[in-house]
């Protein structure tokens, strides 16, 4: 068991060397369009949800 254990970190290890990592420019920019993207979503599904919210409100007459 703790063979394995060596062996998959060992290649853990192996296989992390090999990983291109971004830059902090690209870190920055992907993290922008992120936030973008998310209250994009967010703005969305809140205008959504207020159109279904008033339709079944006169659906129901409340």
């Amino acid at each position: 068991m703790l063979e394995k254990i060596k062996g998959f970190l060992s290649e853990t290890k192996a296989e992390m060397r090999k990983v291109t990592w971004p830059t902090r420019d690209e870190l920055i920019g992907s993290t922008k369009i992120v936030i973008i993207a998310t209250f994009v979503v967010t703005l969305f599904i809140g205008i959504v949800d207020q159109i279904l919210s008033l339709i079944i409100r006169r659906l129901l007459g409340w």
